[in-house]
């Protein structure tokens, strides 16, 4: 008899994050040879201190990633959003030395959110996040750089990582309505992998008539790419998961 196929999908989590696994795990739940699996290094706040910065230093997430391979994951991917304001080079340097260490494939939650932009023509965004005004600006800066535009914008100014968990999802969609009304975007970024966000992306997707893209959702979109799943299989969560394989 032959067993069936199973699609491992490992994550690297910031150790007070309270959202991605859950969030995660449920966008997987009805499919029965997929699975998702966490790693977690140690994040607690999120600014432009050096204590800060200094969270994202490659070696911590390396050695999750090693043991989140013990398990024969399929895929490690880093399900956060520090290349925002440290550069998207950075996840692009951490998504080859997970490879090199370990030997499974790699990806991140910013890295999917450039390739689903290059792929569908975005040139404007609408950008939500909690963060603080400067880790904002940088982060808007960045994708600036990298040709994109943000029309518009909304963050909470906080900087502890596990008070982004405790934003309702209300508030949450009165943010993604605000940025949708103000900036006319090709499409609207929920930026933050401990937000909320992804929960309310199918309904305000159907209400506002623009893509809207979650940290966590594009996470487990190109998790599965890499694993060779397909991701159209994953109802309910949004329109990327039919729309792009």
């Amino acid at each position: 008899m032959t067993s069936q196929k199973r699609y491992l999908l490992g994550m690297l989590t910031p150790s007070s994050n309270t959202v991605l696994e859950p969030v995660t795990s449920a966008m997987v739940s009805d499919l029965e040879d997929t699975t998702a699996h966490f790693g977690r290094f140690r994040v607690t706040e999120i600014s432009l201190g050096e204590n800060a910065l200094g969270q994202f230093e490659n070696e911590p997430m390396l050695a999750a990633a090693e043991l989140l391979a013990d398990a024969l994951v399929g895929c490690i991917c880093w399900n956060g959003t520090s290349a925002g304001w440290l550069g998207f080079e950075r996840d692009e340097e951490l998504c080859a030395a997970i490879t090199e260490r370990t030997g499974v494939p790699a990806c991140s939650s910013v890295l999917a959110i450039n390739e689903i932009f290059d792929r569908t023509g975005v040139k404007t965004f609408g950008l939500v996040t909690p963060y603080l005004d400067d880790v904002q600006e940088r982060i808007v800066s960045n994708y600036a750089s990298a040709g994109f535009t943000c029309t518009a914008e909304r963050h909470l100014n906080l900087k502890v990582n596990f008070s982004f968990s405790e934003v309702s999802e209300a508030q949450i969609e009165d943010m993604i309505r605000a940025v949708a009304a103000e900036g006319n975007p090709d499409a609207i970024l929920v930026f933050c992998t401990n937000l909320l966000g992804a929960t309310v992306v199918d309904r305000l997707e159907r209400e506002l008539g623009v893509p809207i893209y979650d940290t966590v959702q594009t996470a487990v979109w190109k998790s599965m790419k890499v694993c060779g799943a397909d991701p159209a299989r994953v109802t309910g969560w949004g329109r990327l998961f039919q729309e792009l394989d």
